[in-house]
């Protein structure tokens, strides 16, 4: 059977058997797939036909929704060109061009980015390079990482060390990178439900991390990293104030401030970076996803340039870092990335997204009120509904609410009890509307 071959309905069952999927409930999902046949724009098809608009822009990775012509081109025709170049010890065009370019897009010409493949190799880079630039500087007792809760930065050991998802955690105890600490998440319901945009309350959390510093001594910690806005688990916003404190505290103690933007890097905010809209500056940044599209798997890590230099000691004819992946800035994901940029550049698509923000936060919360819904948070062109969940029976409400969206022409997002939502940036406003008005829809739809 070729990869475009359809599944044949007398033999799905065994078609679905080998594919064990990530963060799926397999055995629910096979007794009645979905299975995407094509994508186009803002909008996902089913085999069964149904049309369904994005509504997370994949997996927060698609801001120019997909199969976006210039992005396909610029692959099709690097396939044909360069379609693999090794990056220990060569070098190709492309990769140096799209550094640069990212650096300047994030305010940090001077800066140095380190190329990986996705977000959780970027976050277990950044990590190394922070534990290893106090050891090139004698430092070397600066080993401790300090993440926080309800935090994911992916996948990886190092990622879920510093991550504060349990679930992510709780089969892993024994493998966790030790050091590790972790600062409070910053949601209270009592004090921030229904806030739009950033809430007032909260900021007095952040002293939590000289607490830590006390505890630990500031000389044993590396890192610091957070995301500017905590996506994966329920866009948590955080409180006015917080992250400039938090970068106040860090530089008061000589300890290196990680942003992990591989959500809101690249304009979900309505800023090129997370880093611009709270007007804080990290010493290091990961980014992944939106970056490229989505079309072939590219992430890194943006580097303060005295960070770099730093390692740049010893004989030259030595490998400085002894780290990286074989398909680090591969050929195909930076074209794509290129073609992107130029994307976002030329259709203004940072400003689209700044300009659609407004009319999703008043869309989204008409849904106070609706069944089951007991908050809705939204920063940037983000937001997140939560429902009360079912006694006894955690997560099924969202799962109903998700199968219901699909059925009103909407693929939302949900983990846990939130269904999460992070349109393209090339959605109209009557789009963004209708996805809010179909939710809406879903959860009258839902069992009392």
């Amino acid at each position: 059977m070729s990869a475009a071959t359809p599944l044949h309905p007398d033999h799905r069952a065994a078609e679905l058997r080998a594919w064990w999927m990530p963060f799926t409930h397999n055995r629910y999902f096979k007794a009645a797939p979905r299975i995407i046949a094509s994508a186009k724009g803002a909008y996902f098809t089913l085999d069964d036909g149904r049309r369904l608009f994005d509504c997370l822009s994949g997996l927060w990775c698609s801001p120019l929704g997909h199969s976006h012509p210039r992005v396909v081109e610029a692959v099709q025709r690097q396939v044909e060109t360069l379609d693999f170049a090794p990056s220990f010890q060569m070098g190709h065009e492309g990769a140096f061009t799209l550094a640069t370019r990212i650096a300047a897009l994030a305010g940090r010409p001077d800066d140095r980015v380190f190329f990986v493949n996705s977000g959780s190799e970027a976050v277990d880079t950044a990590l190394k390079i922070a534990v290893a630039y106090h050891r090139q500087r004698g430092d070397a007792a600066r080993t401790r990482i300090i993440g926080r809760e309800r935090g994911y930065h992916g996948v990886g050991m190092g990622g879920i060390s510093v991550g504060g998802m349990v679930a992510n955690r709780k089969m892993f105890a024994s493998l966790m990178i030790p050091g590790v600490d972790h600062l409070p998440h910053t949601y209270n319901p009592a004090e921030m439900r229904f806030s739009k945009g950033q809430p007032d309350w909260g900021v007095h959390l952040v002293e939590e991390l000289e607490r830590l510093v006390a505890l630990h001594d500031a000389s044993t910690i590396a890192a610091v990293i957070v995301e500017p806005m905590q996506g994966s688990t329920g866009v948590l916003v955080p409180p006015k104030g917080y992250l400039k404190r938090l970068r106040e505290i860090c530089t008061k103690h000589g300890i290196l401030l990680i942003f992990d933007e591989v959500i809101t890097g690249f304009g979900r905010l309505g800023t090129p970076f997370g880093a611009d809209y709270f007007d804080v500056q990290p010493d290091l940044t990961t980014f992944a996803k939106a970056v490229n599209n989505a079309t072939v798997p590219l992430g890194g890590v943006i580097v303060r340039d005295d960070i770099h230099q730093a390692f740049m000691t010893g004989p030259e004819h030595m490998i400085e870092f002894f780290h990286g992946y074989t398909y680090s800035a591969h050929p195909l994901a930076v074209a794509a990335a290129h073609a992107t940029l130029d994307v976002m550049q030329d259709e203004k698509l940072i400003a689209r997204a700044a300009e659609l923000a407004p009319v999703l936060e008043r869309a989204l919360h008409t849904l106070q009120g609706e069944p089951h819904v007991i908050d809705i948070r939204n920063l940037g062109l983000a937001g997140a509904v939560e429902l009360a969940p079912i006694a006894g029976k955690p997560g099924l409400r969202a799962i109903q609410a998700f199968e219901n969206a699909l059925n009103q022409g909407q693929m939302v997002r949900f983990s846990g009890e939130i269904l999460a939502v992070a349109p393209p940036f090339i959605s109209t406003v009557a789009e963004v509307e209708g996805m809010v008005e179909g939710i809406r829809r879903a959860l009258r739809a839902l069992p009392a």
